[in-house]
């Protein structure tokens, strides 16, 4: 496979002939898919791949058992498929081990049980399943682009080969064998793309003014640090498609010059290492990283660096200071990182998100990616959904898409029939958007004025029972205990701003007194809040 990809002799219709048979759907023997990210895993997958590999030894049947991802619906787990050849592939919700004998018992037979199934996929040649829906017309489905979530919960996240088959590195080879940096670049500029990990800033813009530095060494940074309450997109995708990050990476350092690269992640996201250093090595082992990455003269690698999980190194100084060993605390810019960075060299830090759409730009092209999303917001953007809705997982919509769209269509509303209160988005530095407010679209602008904020993609959805103040004493507790210290404001004022917010729920013991006392602590709230806004490094 490394030398069909590396041959340029080869025709475009020989490689798509070889890639294709290497997709399920050329299967002669049936295919069980099982949804193992760590949600899937924690709703009991294990234990149903279990049953499942028992069921199929003590029939004596021939199926192949593979692990995936996270297909978003993490409500409906443990999530199951089942592709049986000439049909289109199938699949179950809540496929809890003891669900396991009957369920394949009627698969097999070629028929469906009455409940549990969520949708079947489309397959061209394939036999639909009478009176099946398909899956992606499915509520949860159906508003949604995939892009980045394309092959999660699709295809095995250790399996180069599965990537390859649908489309993967095709990006990566076009830019390499067919683009200058500079053209690269122009690329990711016309697409629109910005950064998806908090404020939005123009991503090709940061990769240029990184090109443009003379330095006898450059460094990408994957930032899949996330640590936000609610936030778990980047893990997902990680574990779902980690193929996808490394080709991102892989574009992103060509166009900036940059020959090595870190991918800074959580030590508490141990699924996710696991399977990113998998597909590192196979990376490697088809020349896709590495020395001289297909033939082209070009070499780029990446180094895996685990991180303690402190919120602050969130912050991209930070965590810089963390992978050089030192105490992630952040520094004042300028100089910013693309001037000096990493070790004082220039330095691009993108997340996992922003990374991740890069491939399908190279891909499909600039001019489709910037047909999805509005004027000023191009793309898609993934969103993590909790709370007391309905249907809680992980979307990717595009952008310009309603936030009441996002949790009356998509999430399937409030649960046990209560009204929505309010809904946290962009993590403790966004905002509450409430019923008022709901018809917004989603993009970098318009919640910036509605006092909220993009972020990394958190969604905390919130009912009639919900109480705002413990919701901003939740928050302001998590800010005061990751607070690094380093700035005074930050660290005495959350304090201060968590001893007025806990003395709003608690009744005074003087009466009179004290209720005054509130009342001038709840007036100062938001002349700390601003003060901290604006004299802390990180803020």
């Amino acid at each position: 496979m490394s030398s069909l990809l590396s041959d340029k002799n080869k025709t475009e219709q020989t490689v798509a002939g070889v890639l294709s048979g290497l997709r399920y759907e050329k299967t002669e023997s049936p295919v069980i898919f099982v949804g193992a990210g760590t949600c899937g895993l924690g709703a009991g997958a294990g234990k149903t791949r279990d049953a499942i590999e028992e069921y199929l030894d003590g029939n004596g049947l021939k199926a192949s058992v593979v692990s995936v991802g996270c297909i978003g619906l993490c409500s409906s787990e443990p999530i199951v498929d089942v592709l049986i050849p000439g049909f289109n592939r199938v699949s179950f919700e809540q496929v809890t081990a003891d669900r396991i004998p009957d369920l394949l018992n009627q698969v097999f037979a070629r028929e469906l049980p009455q409940s549990g199934v969520l949708g079947q996929y489309r397959t061209a040649g394939a036999k639909a399943w009478e009176g099946v829906s398909y899956l992606d017309e499915h509520p949860f489905f159906a508003p949604q682009k995939r892009v980045v979530l394309k092959n999660c919960g699709v295809i095995s996240p250790d399996s180069i080969e599965e990537y390859i088959a649908s489309g993967g590195y095709a990006g990566l080879v076009r830019a390499l064998r067919e683009m200058t940096p500079a053209e690269v670049i122009a690329e990711v500029e016309k697409a629109g793309l910005r950064g998806r990990g908090g404020g939005g800033f123009p991503t090709a813009m940061k990769w240029k003014l990184a090109a443009k530095e003379q330095a006898d060494q450059k460094y990408l940074i994957c930032n899949a640090d996330e640590g936000d309450p609610g936030a778990f997109m980047d893990r997902a995708v990680v574990e779902g498609d980690p193929h996808r990050l490394i080709e991102g990476m892989a574009i992103a350092g060509y166009a900036m010059g940059a020959t090595k690269a870190y991918v800074y992640i959580r030590a508490e996201y141990p699924l996710a290492i696991e399977r990113l250093k998998t597909a590192l090595a196979r990376a490697r082992d088809y020349g896709l990283l590495g020395e001289n990455i297909l033939g082209t003269g070009v070499s780029f690698d990446i180094t895996l660096k685990m991180g303690a999980g402190a919120f602050v190194c969130g912050e991209e100084t930070a965590l810089m200071h963390s992978i050089e060993g030192k105490r992630g605390m952040p520094r004042p810019r300028p100089p910013f990182p693309t001037t000096s960075g990493l070790f004082g060299k220039p330095t691009v830090i993108n997340n996992v998100e922003t990374l991740a759409n890069v491939p399908g730009i190279f891909e499909k092209g600039a001019g489709w990616f910037a047909s999805l999303g509005t004027e000023k917001s191009k793309g898609t953007k993934v969103f993590a959904l909790s709370g007391k809705i309905a249907r809680t997982g992980l979307i990717e919509i595009p952008m310009g898409t309603t936030i009441r769209d996002i949790i009356f269509t998509i999430g399937g509303g409030i649960r046990n029939g209560k009204n929505f209160k309010a809904v946290q988005i962009g993590g403790p530095s966004g905002g509450c958007i409430t019923e008022q407010n709901l018809d917004i679209e989603v993009d970098y602008d318009s919640l910036l004025q509605v006092g909220a904020m993009m972020g990394s993609g958190g969604l905390v959805v919130m009912d009639e029972d919900t109480c705002m103040v413990d919701v901003a004493m939740f928050f302001m507790d998590f800010i005061q205990r990751e607070s690094c210290g380093k700035c005074i404001p930050c660290r005495e004022g959350t304090r201060r701003m968590l001893e007025i917010l806990k003395s709003i729920t608690e009744k005074p013991a003087n009466g009179g007194a004290g209720a005054l006392e509130r009342f001038k602590g709840v007036l100062q709230l938001e002349k700390l809040g601003r003060v901290i806004k604006e004299t802390s490094l990180c803020g």
